[in-house]
């Protein structure tokens, strides 16, 4: 038995950060409904690096996390469409939703409306900025939290610009936070019997991802600035080898010992922390010199195997075809998804479980594919789900 299994989720979420959060709970099990609406989807369906599932709306970025889920459309401006959406809630355990603070309750869909349909809901909001404080109604997306936060101001080359990181770790960290966040929510409930709202804010998780750094702020009053690939010593640095890169991450004392007795160098490796930070540019050519002298990965397989954290530079196409990542079974593969040329591979969770880990049923559903199933399971018939579509509800 999956930890989310017999949860029931309502999706109304899009773009990356509140779809993973859904999609975090899906492949632990949790039913989840997606709901979108017919004249306006999901924008993630139409982007990705396929131009052509794009126009099909089963852009990449939406199949990277619309498994195991039930799709259904609905027009929340009308009347009935929220009347189904609260016949939804009334029988699940979780809303989702991502839009802007204060656009549900406009809509009469806000938490306290809710709580009134299902007094155990867990409803989770997540934003850019949260529901309350003077920037409660910006919007933005990943790279935009990624500037206003401090991140870029200290990613890139020293004397070079802000750099936005090449992933969106910020929707993706938000997303996951929120899967924790609704996870701690479902189990407090089992021993208050009560249902509650989540504020969630995208800027917030920014701040938790720089945690040392503010602390580290707050202790010296120098604000961080970008650095590039160095580190506080030369044993944590990228270097060139004989044909690519390697970072070594010689990081505690005991690790820089090892790199420089391994290098021939045992005299490097005794210094205290500050000597090597102090002496960061003479270390720094040294190794510099040596890890010239051979290949990435035999220097990797070298220092491995001394106990020196250090690994060679990978492309993506390179990582995926680490025996590693295949090992842990992290990532799964849809031979076919209905709309979707050849087999696609998509991630579940970075975790195992020991029983009841994460799993992939069902592939990502096309715009709407449930709606009569789950209309039905309300007790809609044929001709009032034909209704409902003609008047633009569905």
């Amino acid at each position: 038995m999956r930890p989310f299994e017999g949860i029931k989720v309502i999706d109304l979420t899009h773009v990356l950060a509140g779809p993973f959060a859904a999609y975090q709970l899906a492949v632990l099990g949790a039913e989840v409904i997606k709901i979108e609406n017919p004249e306006d989807c999901d924008q993630s369906r139409n982007t990705g690096s396929n131009k052509e599932l794009n126009r099909r709306d089963m852009g990449t970025s939406y199949l990277a996390q619309g498994s195991n889920k039930r799709a259904i459309t609905l027009n929340l401006k009308t009347d009935k469409g929220r009347a189904i959406l609260k016949q939804l809630v009334a029988g699940a355990d979780v809303m989702v939703e991502n839009y802007r603070a204060g656009a549900f309750e406009a809509l009469g869909l806000g938490y306290k409306d809710m709580q009134k349909v299902n007094p155990t809901l867990i409803y989770c909001s997540m934003t850019a900025f949260g529901q309350d404080g003077p920037r409660r109604t910006h919007t933005a997306y990943d790279h935009a939290v990624q500037a206003t936060s401090g991140i870029m101001a200290m990613t890139g080359e020293k004397d070079g610009p802000p750099l936005k990181c090449g992933a969106p770790i910020i929707d993706y960290s938000t997303g996951t936070m929120a899967a924790f966040a609704i996870a701690s929510a479902l189990f407090q409930r089992t021993r208050t019997g009560r249902g509650q709202h989540i504020d969630c804010a995208m800027a917030d998780v920014a701040m938790m991802l720089e945690a040392s750094h503010i602390t580290g702020y707050s202790s010296t009053g120098k604000a961080p600035g970008p650095h590039g690939n160095k580190h506080a010593y030369a044993s944590s640095y990228f270097y060139d080898t004989k044909d690519g890169q390697i970072m070594l991450a010689a990081s505690n004392h005991r690790q820089n010992k090892r790199l420089f007795e391994t290098l021939g160098q045992p005299e490097r490796g005794d210094a205290d922390n500050e000597t090597r930070a102090t002496n960061f540019k003479e270390d720094e050519a040294v190794l510099r010199e040596i890890m010239r002298q051979k290949p990435a990965q035999e220097w990797e397989d070298h220092l491995q195997a001394h106990h020196v954290p250090a690994l060679r530079m990978r492309t993506m196409p390179e990582a995926l075809a680490d025996p590693q990542v295949k090992t842990r079974k992290i990532l799964h593969e849809h031979a076919s998804i209905p709309g979707v040329e050849g087999a696609l591979t998509v991630p579940m969770c970075a975790f195992k479980l020991e029983h009841g880990g994460a799993s992939i049923e069902t592939p990502p559903p096309r715009l709407g594919e449930h709606n009569a199933e789950v209309l039905e399971s309300l007790g809609y018939s044929a001709a009032a789900i034909a209704a409902l579509r003609s008047e633009g509800v569905i």
